[in-house]
């Protein structure tokens, strides 16, 4: 299949740049056989008894940093942790740091660029580490916010604007944004329905937002990513399966790593470890029957996904009328519950 099969006009002005306050009051388009406009908080009475929620408890860390190469000011951007003091990242002007160069954040506070990459990657040893490093992004880093939301100067209230109510584990460097729509109010009213949630973590990557730049999509390589499933999770959700109840993912983050740690049989095993899982058209599902997760953009590895979930024309189809009847889009806009195609 061709990149191009997965494009789409979107205005500018469908793009939210803050989400919807209170969070669950946001728009949901339920997408199955039919199209159904609803609001996040009547998830509970698209749900079912018995059915089990499979969230991402990843936290997001103030990964973008601002210093200086001498004169030059560099931008970096952390997108994968590997190692107590040292992490990949994008950086700007990326081609004009060389292996050696030390950048400087603030007073104590500096990397030594160890290795350039392709693409204005590098990889950046800190002159810190382990809690110390994150201690040290809480005080110098800003959250790290998509490209296509574009402000003036950072906003402080992204702080908790970009935080799900279920962040515990640090690590990731964006938002699994479906969890983004849930509050206290509502987790109460799903668990009343007798809805059942369970964790996975998933460390996003700044690598969810690259572009695909090659013309066959086969030829895609996605960034690794880490996680992690429980022994807890999985006897959850294998219960679940075995007793007729329906598997719902929080996110694309949630369901690539559901679909990692499945057997070809879908039986789900325990994990820790990284995932580069690319999944379009043709893929078989294993675990997931049903996924909420917000609108994507044209041309991008998550779009593939959610048409391979729910069929290409459903979706094309689907995001034509949120399109046309108003729908925020991205990271703080609207979401979707997707049927998975039979």
């Amino acid at each position: 299949m061709k990149t191009a099969d997965f494009d789409f006009d979107l205005p500018q002005d469908r793009i939210a740049t803050h989400p919807a306050r209170p969070r669950d009051s946001a728009r949901l388009l339920v997408v199955g056989d039919t199209l159904s406009d609803r609001i996040v908080r009547e998830l509970p009475e698209l749900l079912q008894p018995g059915d089990l929620l499979v969230y991402n408890d990843t936290r997001v860390i103030p990964a973008r940093l601002t210093g200086m190469r001498g004169v030059v000011k560099v931008e970096a951007t952390l997108h994968k942790r590997e190692g107590l003091d040292a992490w990949a990242a994008f950086a700007k002007p990326g081609k004009r740091l060389k292996v050696g160069d030390t950048v400087a954040f603030a007073e104590g506070f500096s990397a030594v660029v160890e290795e350039k990459r392709e693409g204005g990657e590098v990889r950046l040893r800190f002159n810190v580490g382990g809690a110390e490093l994150f201690t040290k992004l809480h005080e110098h880093g800003f959250m790290p916010l998509p490209p296509y939301i574009h402000r003036g100067a950072p906003d402080p209230q992204d702080r908790d604007d970009y935080q799900t109510v279920f962040a515990e584990k640090e690590g990731a460097v964006a938002a699994p944004t479906a969890g983004l729509h849930f509050t206290p109010e509502l987790l109460t009213a799903l668990e009343a329905k007798g809805i059942r949630r369970v964790p996975v973590t998933l460390h996003v990557g700044a690598g969810t937002f690259l572009p695909v730049k090659v013309e066959d999509i086969a030829e895609h390589k996605m960034h690794a990513e880490y996680g992690e499933v429980s022994p807890e999770t999985v006897a959850a959700v294998n219960a679940t399966r075995a007793n007729g109840g329906r598997i719902v993912a929080v996110g694309t983050t949630a369901l690539r790593l559901l679909e990692s740690a499945a057997s070809e049989d879908g039986r789900l095993s325990p994990f820790a470890g990284e995932t580069d899982i690319f999944i379009f058209p043709g893929y078989r599902f294993r675990i997931v029957d049903r996924l909420l997760t917000n609108f994507h953009l044209p041309r991008s590895t998550l779009f593939m996904l959610v048409c391979a979930f729910a069929g290409m024309e459903r979706m094309k189809g689907a995001y034509a009328h949120a399109i046309a009847s108003g729908y925020r889009f991205y990271s703080y806009g609207d979401t979707s519950l997707l049927k998975r195609a039979s």
